[in-house]
């Protein structure tokens, strides 16, 4: 007998992508469930309990993700995944209250498609 598999598309909608945070929430649920979840960007299909490997889709504000669920429960996990990601991981309810107002990866990004170069990294530049 085959396992059930669903998949399901998001968008990352926060204004700080999938940083540390967010993919902490996405792999405590995920370790929590019955299914085996991957994330998938492109061609990079990631386990959706490993923070790091979630971190390293480097997925930012706007970029869509097929999660992937396989076993038991697989619907019902990937409708909580795609409701955290509905809900930009609960930020407004982080720290102050305040929405993220962070619209950029910090200073040093890697994941960035716009690097800085060496010569843009001097100190008052």
């Amino acid at each position: 007998m085959s396992e059930a598999k669903a998949t399901r598309t998001v968008t990352v909608a926060n204004p700080d992508g999938l940083h540390i945070r967010a993919a902490s929430l996405i792999a405590k649920l995920t370790g929590q469930a019955p299914a085996k979840v991957e994330l998938i960007k492109g061609s990079q299909r990631v386990d959706a309990t490993n923070v790091l490997q979630i971190i390293s889709l480097c997925a930012l504000e706007g970029e869509q993700l097929l999660l992937e669920a396989t076993g038991r429960d697989a619907d019902a996990v990937l409708e909580m995944l795609a409701r955290l990601f509905e809900n930009k991981f609960d930020e407004d309810e982080v720290g102050t209250g305040e929405p993220a107002t962070q619209h950029k990866p910090p200073p040093g990004e890697t994941c960035r498609s716009e690097a800085a170069s060496d010569g843009d990294l001097s100190p008052g530049a």
